[in-house]
C-alpha cells in the first residue's frame, strides 16, 4: 500500500465529499475524513491497494453509524417534557364507560339501535339512514332521538339496570 501521504492525496476528496453527504455538516464532514484515515492508517497492513477506496468509504460510514448509535444512547430524557399519554387510570375509567355504553346499547330496541349506529358509527346521514332501512326520513329522526335518550338514561349514575327493549 502506498504511503499515509499518499493515499490521503488520493482519496481525500472522495472521503470528505461522502462524509459530508452523510453528515450534511462540513465540520462534522471534516472530522469524520480526518477519522477515516487515521483507521486507515492503523490497519494498512490489511487494506487490499486495489480495493482502498471502497475500503475508506466503508470506514467512513461506520464511523458515522456508530457516531449516531452513541449518540441515540447519549439522549437524556427531559422530565420537563409533559406525558401526552392518557393516565392508566382515566384510560381504565374509559374503558369501564365504554362497556357501559356497549351495554347499554345492547338494551335499546334493536330498530332504534341499528339507526344510531349508522348514522354514528357509520358516519351515514339522515337520508342514507332512511334509505338503507327502507324507512321515511321522520322515523329516522324519531329512531335516532329514542336511541340517544336510552343511552342517556341507561349510562347515568346510578341508572337502574331494567330493559328498554
Amino acid at each position: 500500500m502506498d504511503d499515509l501521504e499518499t493515499l490521503y492525496r488520493r482519496h481525500h476528496a472522495d472521503v470528505r465529499r461522502f462524509a459530508l453527504f452523510l453528515t450534511g455538516d462540513p465540520v462534522r464532514a471534516d472530522d469524520l475524513a480526518s477519522e477515516t484515515f487515521v483507521r486507515a492508517w492503523t490497519a494498512r497492513d490489511r487494506i487490499c491497494t486495489a480495493s482502498v477506496r471502497a475500503y475508506l468509504l466503508t470506514i467512513t460510514r461506520n464511523l458515522h453509524r456508530d457516531h449516531w448509535r452513541r449518540e441515540a444512547r447519549l439522549i437524556a430524557l427531559d422530565d420537563r417534557v409533559p406525558d401526552r399519554a392518557v393516565p392508566v387510570d382515566e384510560a381504565a375509567g374509559h374503558a369501564v364507560r365504554l362497556a357501559g355504553v356497549q351495554r347499554a346499547l345492547g338494551r335499546i330496541a334493536p330498530a332504534d339501535r341499528r339507526a344510531l349506529l349508522l348514522h354514528a358509527v357509520r358516519g351515514l346521514t339522515y337520508r342514507e339512514v332512511a334509505a338503507r332501512l327502507g324507512i321515511s326520513l321522520a322515523a329516522v329522526k324519531s329512531r335516532i332521538f329514542r336511541a340517544r335518550e336510552a343511552l342517556t338514561q341507561l349510562t347515568r349514575p346510578g341508572a337502574r339496570s331494567g330493559g328498554l327493549r
